[in-house]
């Protein structure tokens, strides 16, 4: 039984580092569909106190990021809360299909 731990633990542990690939560009969508993150198409989330984040769902992977002005505040554009708009799925050719 001791042993069986210690193994169960390190070969999860190989599994999973498996799994990672690093790269120095990260500015490139990972997965079996490799292409640059600018060839996505962004939409606009509102978060629940009206700020604007940029969104891109491709699939499995999805980005968001807030939309800064050139000062570097948050965009608040006062839109309808957790509303997405936009054609965020735009430029994704994922083979899992998405519920939503």
């Amino acid at each position: 039984m001791t042993m069986k731990k210690p193994l169960l633990l390190l070969s999860v542990t190989l599994s999973l580092a498996a799994c990672e690939r690093s790269s120095a560009d990260k500015g490139v969508d990972r997965g079996w569909d490799d292409k640059p993150l600018s060839r996505l198409q962004a939409g606009i989330w509102i978060d629940p106190n009206g700020c604007d984040h940029w969104i891109i769902d491709d699939g499995v992977e999805g980005y968001l990021s807030p939309r800064l002005d050139p000062a570097g505040r948050p965009v608040c554009s006062g839109a309808e809360p957790n509303m997405a708009v936009g054609d965020f799925k735009g430029g994704a050719t994922s083979i899992i299909g998405d519920a939503l």
